[in-house]
């Protein structure tokens, strides 16, 4: 959901806890080791796991309750048992929330925790930190940070936008407004009260601007946080948006696309934001082992460079138009579509071309 770079000689040694006041679970961190190529960098995949403060209520169990005696526990695991869980129904809609919530929060509080420990204050934050927000689920963090800086760290609001719209960047994944997440304005209400004034206090900053920079009234109804038509619902792909430095999209097309329509107002505001991340491969496994036929093909060019260098695959060019090579490349996509034809025939029982 969120991914972060900070530099960490303090890393929590796993299982231990993390809890806000007032909170009804504890935040259980689990790092994993991930080594990188040939052994010479480590770096921390740091996963969390909700559970209750207290496991069984006993005098809940005592009267025979033996069920609701778990319910602390049961609704405190739900949050990490089952990431993105359906939203059809009310229910789901406040365990997906909670669960946006859960995983943002403990992940900005570890890094204002790990960020103290190094620094004076969170006056650099932006320069030691960058957190990258992966499509809308979790947008929550932009307001959760405000929360933080302002709250917990007693920072003006300004000050506290300036900080937060330097950590964020934001990846887009779909121009469909349909598609991005929102949430009812009174879920959220109801549920993250502080959030909604603070998303509340930044939509009227916003709009503030768009109108002094002479937009109409429909743009300014796309730019605005809260969708007025129908329910009121809060856009979280908005809230990404106006609260990161950098939007991108992940193809040249899909980022052009993206300043004409679903974020064009935006576009017209702040025209530097956007810009351009291809998707890309990791030549180890989606190239070596996904694609084996290819990967020896090209490594007869390339040479052993390939598997730690992607960029090295430009010295297919010099092949490109080899019609010995072009035959021997056809050659390895048609055999990779006929074992997709095999596999999906034995799989579902369907034939394909």
């Amino acid at each position: 959901m969120i991914a972060s770079s900070v530099s960490d000689p303090y890393a929590i040694p796993t299982g231990t806890t993390m809890r806000e006041t007032g909170s009804d679970s504890v935040q259980l961190i689990y790092d994993t080791p991930i080594v990188g190529w040939q052994g010479k960098r480590v770096n921390t995949l740091r996963l969390w796991k909700a559970e209750p403060l207290d496991p069984i209520r006993l005098e809940v169990f005592n009267a025979g309750d033996h069920l609701g005696a778990m319910e602390d526990k049961n609704r405190a695991e739900a949050l990490s048992r089952v990431l993105y869980p359906a939203d059809e129904t009310p229910a789901g809609q406040e365990l997906r929330l909670r669960q946006e919530y859960f995983f943002s929060s403990a992940s900005l509080q570890d890094i204002l925790r790990r960020h103290l420990q190094q620094y004076d204050d969170l006056s650099n934050l932006a320069d030691k930190v960058a957190v990258q927000l992966n499509d809308t689920h979790p947008a929550i963090s932009v307001a959760e940070l405000m929360r933080l800086l302002m709250d917990v760290h007693h920072m003006p609001f300004d000050t506290a936008w300036e900080i937060t719209k330097k950590t964020f960047a934001y990846t887009n994944h779909t121009l469909l407004p349909e598609a991005l997440e929102s949430w009812p304005v009174p879920l959220l209400e109801r549920m993250l009260p502080r959030h909604m004034q603070i998303i509340f206090e930044i939509n009227a900053k916003v709009l503030k601007e768009a109108r002094t920079q002479g937009f109409g009234d429909g743009d300014i109804a796309d730019m605005s946080l809260i969708d007025e038509g129908g329910e009121r619902r809060v856009r979280m792909g908005n809230l990404a948006f106006v609260g990161a430095h950098s939007v991108n999209g992940v193809s040249g097309l899909h980022t052009e696309l993206m300043k004409k329509t679903v974020f064009r107002p935006f576009h017209q505001l702040y025209p530097l934001r956007i810009n351009n991340k291809t998707n890309g491969i990791t030549p180890r496994r989606w190239l070596a082992q996904a694609n084996p036929e290819f990967y020896a093909l090209a490594h007869e060019v390339v040479g052993d460079g390939l598997l730690g260098d992607l960029d090295t695959m430009t010295a297919l060019d010099s092949v490109a138009e080899d019609a010995a090579f072009q035959q021997r490349f056809r050659a390895i996509k048609r055999a990779n579509k006929a074992r997709m034809a095999d596999e999906i025939k034995a799989q579902l029982g369907l034939s394909v071309s």
